[in-house]
């Protein structure tokens, strides 16, 4: 009898058990479906410059309090857009990683609005070996010949400057993606510029070399240099230049001193109605 009623005890605990379970698991779900949204997320690696594609984006739940600002709920509104920068897989996609809506595919989509893209050739030394990468910012230093005429004692003028600072590296060859970190040794780098550095970048080129100076992302501290030329890298004194004109003579004045005679006599001599006096 006392087993009984032990066994019956327990299956009754047993059931409300089981109860009380299905219960929290539907009050959980319930708060977990009130409290989330779907959002559009990458389903692959999304490189800069790509035009999405329904193949590429994924509708995951997101919980309402941490929803990325710019989250997209409806993945019709991604058709044809264009990313500015890298995603990865899982990334949330949002409207400040995508370019304008209507804008073409390519590098051309990452170009800031007013800047422009200009492509400079550069070697293994001037590349910085290979670690000038899109996403990175550079100087960019010339050197050429200074300005002005020559003279005897400063023959050479050679000059070396930084004309533009901070200047975003868009692409290195044909390449665009920015989530690499090695070094690739190309033969052209494209910059973004504005098109006051674009025409003195332009100009920079054709009077002399160009050389890429790789500087701190987060740095955004600009430096005004004077350049450096010889006289300043030697560290020489300059001497001052002799004047190249002819020195003109200097004028001698002399004064001739009156020289005094004492008086002689007077003679004074009459032909006929002319009188006159001479002095011997």
């Amino acid at each position: 009898m006392r087993n009984t009623r032990a066994l019956t005890m327990m299956i009754i605990a047993v059931i409300l058990a089981f109860g009380a379970v299905i219960m929290a698991a539907r009050w959980i779900s319930a708060q977990t479906q009130g409290s989330s949204n779907k959002i559009a997320v990458a389903m692959v690696d999304i490189g800069l410059g790509s035009r999405l594609n329904p193949e590429m984006v994924h509708m995951v739940d997101w919980p309402l309090g941490a929803m990325p600002p710019g989250a997209f709920m409806d993945a019709k509104l991604l058709e044809a857009r264009v990313a500015r920068t890298g995603m990865q897989r899982g990334e949330p996609i949002m409207e400040g990683k995508l370019a304008p809506p209507g804008t073409k595919g390519g590098l051309s989509a990452v170009v800031g609005e007013g800047n422009r893209a200009i492509t400079v050739r550069v070697n293994d030394v001037v590349g910085v070996a290979g670690f000038a990468l899109p996403g990175n910012f550079v100087d960019i230093l010339v050197n050429t010949q200074g300005e002005g005429p020559k003279s005897s004692v400063n023959k050479d003028q050679s000059i070396s400057k930084i004309v533009l600072e901070r200047i975003l590296v868009l692409a290195v060859a044909q390449e665009s993606g920015r989530d690499e970190t090695k070094p690739k040794v190309v033969n052209a780098v494209t910059l973004e510029v504005t098109p006051d550095q674009a025409e003195k970048l332009d100009l920079a080129r054709s009077v002399g070399t160009l050389s890429l100076v790789l500087r701190n992302q987060i740095d955004p501290k600009s430096v005004t240099t004077t350049g450096a030329t010889k006289t300043t890298l030697l560290n020489v004194k300059t001497m001052a230049e002799p004047d190249a004109r002819p020195a003109r003579p200097k004028l001698v004045t002399k004064r001739v001193a009156a020289i005094s005679r004492p008086p002689g006599d007077l003679v004074e001599v009459i032909k006929g109605l002319d009188r006159s006096t001479q002095e011997f």
